[in-house]
């Protein structure tokens, strides 16, 4: 029980931290001079942050170290209250929003999902778009790593945490011997890839508004949008060419981008197995679809076909979700192999969702390994990724989790098509959320949304939000029996 008050006690810090994220709305009402957001921002900052200090002094006797256990149970507990407090602003400022509505939204936004249950998002104001966007770009690396750079200055050690939050299954290495100074460095990358990706989208032509908004969602890889029609409606190939080349950078280990930041060469990046997989998949991708949409006479000219496959492809694939043009309407192979590529192609250690590339790569290599073990039994044959040994407890550790992620998937589609979706809707709303990508096919196609969906159906697609974003074991580990034994 004491390390449960722990676990509250950290969660209360968390809390009065992330009640600074609503800094950045309350600045942009001032500069809209929108004094009624102004307020309502005010008064939802003062909210959170008391009940932040609240739960952190009842329980600041119970202050200490974090078993891994509890270290998971943080890690859901703050995923899930965040989003709570999230929804405060919206459900003040868009008329006739349901909780259920308004916590998808949020919780779609700090998941980095991208999907979203609103219209008429070219009307909203300012402030509330930028609320939303800074979320996915918060979410994007992880509240929690944010919060280990803090909490060892508070007492409250940050290992177990980043273990449990960080996405991949190489989850021991690490860039700086501390984990706040790890959580430092790639938070800095973070930042200042950001502060670039704003100021090439300006350049590119978008406002500053729309600029800082879609930088955050493009590094996030969260895909919201401050139009309905997203990126369509810019209809500009210069503004499309700047997000592909952001959001693939995105989709790459950050701990790669700081190591070649450090050692000032690119060649890491080619040492780098995952990203070259990742990266090399996805512009050959982009050259097949585009060809294969030439082919069906979908666009009049292959630049043409390109120009559209390039983007949507890439943002599917990196689970970004925008949409330049209604990808739902082309022959099923192109969107369903973009959904195959959101599955798979995110880093580790990324903005991504999904199985990720490492655990794709290590599949791979495990199938050629019993390939060869059925022709020669005794063979000692250990797994190499880029030139480093993989230990067969990783290899288990990943064939269990693509078991459970596969169950996961199916199990939630088949809640859907049992509550009355479709199966094109019911699947691919699965996959875009258990995947973290956005938008999928039939109603919650990218020329609609998730508004249609029932309450019920709307929280089974939050759940598979959660569980996708904390790789399936964080969450499903808490409905085991075990983990509550002592």
């Amino acid at each position: 029980m004491r390390r449960l008050f722990t676990v509250f006690h950290a969660l209360g810090l968390m809390l009065v931290v992330f009640s600074f994220a609503y800094l950045l709305p309350i600045v942009t009402a001032l500069i809209y001079s929108d004094y009624i957001m102004l307020w309502d921002f005010l008064l939802t900052m003062l909210w959170t942050f008391s009940a932040g200090t609240l739960m952190w002094l009842v329980t600041r006797r119970y202050r200490g170290e974090l078993s891994i256990r509890h270290g998971y149970l943080l890690v859901v507990a703050m995923w899930t209250a965040m989003p709570a407090f999230g929804t405060i602003p919206l459900l003040m400022m868009i008329p006739d929003l349901s909780f259920t509505n308004a916590y998808f939204e949020t919780m779609s936004a700090m998941t980095t999902t991208g999907a979203t249950v609103l219209t008429g998002l070219d009307n909203l104001p300012p402030a509330i778009n930028v609320w939303r966007h800074e979320l996915q770009w918060i979410g994007g690396l992880g509240v929690i790593v944010l919060a280990v750079a803090v909490l060892p200055l508070l007492g409250i050690g940050g290992r177990q945490l980043f273990k449990a939050e960080t996405p991949g299954p190489m989850k021991d290495s690490a860039l700086t011997p501390r984990i706040a100074d790890t959580a430092r460095s790639l938070w800095i990358v973070y930042v200042a890839v950001t502060l670039v990706c704003i100021l090439a989208l300006k350049w590119a032509g978008m406002n500053w508004l729309d600029a800082v908004c879609h930088a955050f969602s493009a590094m996030g890889l969260g895909g919201f949008s401050t139009h309905d029609a997203s990126v369509g409606y810019f209809n500009s190939p210069l503004i499309e060419f700047v997000l592909i080349v952001f959001m693939l950078f995105a989709v790459v280990n950050f701990a790669t981008h700081f190591l070649v930041w450090r050692g000032k060469s690119l060649r890491i990046y080619l040492r780098d197995a995952e990203a070259v997989a990742s990266v090399g998949l996805i512009v050959a991708s982009c050259f097949g679809i585009a060809l294969f949409l030439w082919w069906r006479e979908v666009y009049p000219d292959f630049l043409t076909a390109l120009r559209h496959a390039s983007f949507n492809l890439v943002s599917i694939a990196t689970d970004s979700g925008y949409a330049s043009v209604d990808f739902g309407q082309w022959p099923i192979f192109a969107p369903m192999w973009m959904f195959f590529l959101g599955c798979i192609c995110a880093s580790s250690g990324s903005t991504g969702g999904g199985i990720k590339m490492i655990r794709t790569l290590v599949l791979i290599k495990q199938a050629g390994r019993e390939f060869l073990k059925l022709l020669h039994p005794t063979v000692v044959n250990p797994m190499k990724i880029g030139g480093h040994v993989v230990a067969n407890n990783i290899v288990f550790a990943v064939l269990g989790f693509i078991f459970l992620y596969f169950m996961t998937i199916a199990t939630l589609t088949f809640v859907l098509l049992i509550s009355g979706l479709d199966f094109v809707t019911g699947f691919t709303a699965v996959l875009a959320s258990v995947n973290n990508i956005g938008p999928g096919l039939g109603e919650v196609g990218p020329a609609g949304n998730f508004a249609g969906l029932t309450d019920f159906q709307t929280w089974v697609c939050t759940f598979g939000m959660l569980v996708g974003r904390l790789e399936i074991f964080t969450v499903l580990i808490l409905f085991t029996p075990a983990f509550w034994r002592r």
